[in-house]
């Protein structure tokens, strides 16, 4: 259930997104390689220097949906039971547990097809201090017309998506 609201959240989002485009001022990204992206993509694999990611575990799942107006949202649930609640309402333990490891966040994005690096802007995320590091530059590699792999700049993780038909 709660991967399902999830999902649906972040849909929800990009939907109402084309809205927002207008009062933003984002530009609509344009560009061989940005009109790649519009779509969404499930989770295939994460891994940091080749291994599995231990706070996300062998099989996270995750979505990535990139929208023609600019706005983009990402989540990836780690693999693991969900978190059981002792109570009506979750203690500081049972949240923070819920959360690690898990990634939200949504904002516009912007591609450098020179540089092969899609920017993530993000205006919102269940991370704290994410308003310090706004934004998250990805090197990506189109593989065929619907494998992704997005890595971040600067280090050798990797997260390869497949685009969802």
């Amino acid at each position: 259930m709660r991967h399902a609201f999830g999902f649906v959240a972040a849909f929800a989002l990009v939907l109402g997104v084309s809205a927002m485009s207008d009062v933003s001022g984002q530009t609509r990204p344009t560009g061989a390689d940005a009109k790649k992206f519009i779509g969404s993509w499930r989770l295939v694999e994460t891994t940091a220097d080749g291994k599995v990611r231990p706070e996300r575990g062998a099989n996270p799942v995750g979505i990535i949906t990139y929208h023609e107006s600019g706005w983009m949202a990402a989540q990836i649930q780690p693999d693991r039971p969900p978190v059981i609640l002792s109570g009506k309402e979750p203690t500081g333990d049972e949240a923070k547990a819920a959360l690690f490891g898990y990634t939200a966040y949504f904002g516009t994005f912007t591609v450098d097809e020179k540089r092969k690096v899609v920017t993530h802007h993000r205006k919102g995320s269940v991370s704290p201090g994410w308003d310090k590091r706004p934004e998250f530059e990805r090197a990506y590699e189109f593989v065929g017309e619907d494998r992704v792999i997005l890595r971040p700049v600067g280090n050798k993780n990797e997260l390869i998506w497949e685009r969802l038909k």
